[in-house]
């Protein structure tokens, strides 16, 4: 053999030797998503690469090209899929009663199986069961997404939802917030059926004052502008909105407060009297003071054609028991009885939501997707519901990659958890999706799930199914 031959041959075994040596010396991690698309939620850009995970953590990402910085226990080809952070559903309610705990509880496998890995309990009366089922869920003996939670509203003596928080005076402003802090509630939920403006405006403050997050509905016996004021984070629903959008506002608020026109008299006059320059202020303002909306566009729909749309066959009334599909009974009923002008008025208004929320987000207000699924709110179902939110989005004219920041990026701006959520991106925690096809071309292509990842636990398409299953078998359990 020729000297250059043998220095050669030697030159190769030393590579290969030095090649093994470096492999086998390379950090284990948990698991590794290979050659996955990551789409940037805030550019929009999609870039091809390797997500290394450990702890329930991104620990690194790498160019898929390049050599693999770890070596992993599991491994996940992930080319031609397109990759999330795990969705977020940031409307919802857990409640109805006792008889209502099993059903709600056997959600939460239902929101995981539709890739939301986190959900915002915008108030309801099952807050212990709440408390201990995110307690079992960051332990791992339970089955769901992240959970947090308002706990019970606040709302006035005689408050229309079970379980909520009563305030007649400021001393009960105090005792309402010292519960939800002693129960470690994520944020304060206000509700309007029964507080009057200046408590509810006084509740805002305080709140604000002990650093809580606060959200809500709105008394329509106060102006948006001093709701902003107060110092909330987030208004649920685009109803108050609108109404600070009005030139009409002081006028109509005085007719609400001297109770001779009522909330739903109300809406066609508010509608009525839009005037975009008056929006053009309340959106700055909104923005200016980073206070997000809640639009739940999809319920809108819903409700408003109940008297059209037969929902008898809907596949996802197999996950409901009998109890909790009785709950849907008021508004449908409501909707049956109701004059042709109510419905008509109905359908116009959601109509006007539409454009509504186009307008927010083309000013820079920041949205938040949420579906307000839970028991009285007839046919918005767990889950599935998310996704047909992020789809009324953008059928009203917002972006796919702006619809989806409204989810998961936007959800933990919110809450201020977005130094552990929210996107894709060294040391988040991994709660991701991994879809088949790209969402920025269509946005249903977010239920098309091939694995949703929870932390370190994965579950690929088939244990995506079985948990649905398992829903559906425990529902029939408790009839």
């Amino acid at each position: 053999m020729s000297i250059f031959l043998k220095n050669l041959s030697i030159l190769v075994l030393s590579l290969f030797i030095l090649t093994g040596c470096n492999e086998n010396s390379k950090e284990m991690v948990d698991l590794i998503i290979q050659n996955g698309n990551i789409i940037n939620l805030e550019s929009g850009k999609i870039e091809q690469k390797d997500i290394y995970i450990s702890n329930g953590r991104i620990k690194e990402l790498g160019n898929s090209n390049e050599i693999p910085l770890y070596k992993g226990n599991k491994l996940i080809n992930a080319k031609g899929k397109y990759i999330l952070p795990g969705f977020w559903d940031n409307h919802v309610h857990f409640r109805g009663g006792k008889d209502l705990i099993s059903n709600n509880k056997n959600f939460l496998k239902v929101f995981l199986a539709n890739g939301i890995t986190t959900v915002r309990d915008a108030g309801g009366d099952l807050t212990p069961n709440v408390m201990q089922w995110r307690k079992s869920i960051s332990e791992g003996t339970l089955t769901g997404p992240d959970i947090y939670t308002s706990g019970p509203k606040i709302d006035g003596p005689g408050a229309t939802w079970a379980g909520s928080l009563e305030v007649e005076n400021e001393l009960d402003i105090e005792k309402a917030l010292d519960s939800l802090t002693n129960l470690k509630t994520d944020f304060v939920k206000l509700y309007d059926s029964k507080i009057s403006g200046e408590l509810y405006l006084k509740t805002i403050k305080e709140a604000e004052n002990r650093g809580l997050i606060t959200s809500g509905h709105m008394p329509f016996t106060v102006n948006l502008n001093e709701t902003v004021e107060a110092g909330i984070d987030a208004i649920e629903h685009l109803y108050y909105v609108m109404k600070g959008c009005s030139y009409l506002e002081n006028t109509l608020t005085k007719q609400l407060q001297d109770r001779t026109i009522g909330f739903w008299e109300a809406m066609p006059l508010l509608q009525e009297s839009y005037e975009e320059g008056t929006a053009e202020k309340t959106f700055a303002s909104l923005k200016t003071n980073n206070i997000f909306v809640v639009p739940t566009l999809h319920i809108g729909e819903v409700l408003s054609y109940l008297d059209e749309v037969n929902h008898s066959e809907d596949s996802y009334l197999k996950y409901l028991e009998d109890p909790f599909i009785k709950t849907y009974e008021g508004r449908i009923n409501g909707a049956l009885k109701a004059s042709a002008e109510r419905r008509r008025d109905r359908k116009e208004l959601n109509a006007f939501f539409g454009k509504l929320t186009h307008d927010l987000n083309k000013a820079g207000v920041g949205l938040l997707a949420g579906s307000d699924c839970g028991a009285y709110n007839s046919y918005v179902y767990p889950g599935i519901s998310l996704h047909k939110e992020l789809e009324a989005m953008v059928r009203v004219g917002i972006p796919p990659i702006e619809a989806l920041r409204t989810s998961a990026f936007n959800g933990s701006v919110f809450l201020k958890k977005n130094n552990d959520y929210g996107s894709v991106t060294k040391g988040k925690i991994s709660d991701l999706v991994l879809l088949a096809e790209n969402p920025l071309e269509n946005i249903s292509n977010t239920q098309k799930i091939d694995f949703v990842i929870k932390g370190d636990t994965v579950f690929n398409s088939k244990e995506l199914l079985k948990l649905m299953k398992e829903a559906e078998i425990e529902k029939n359990i408790n009839p």
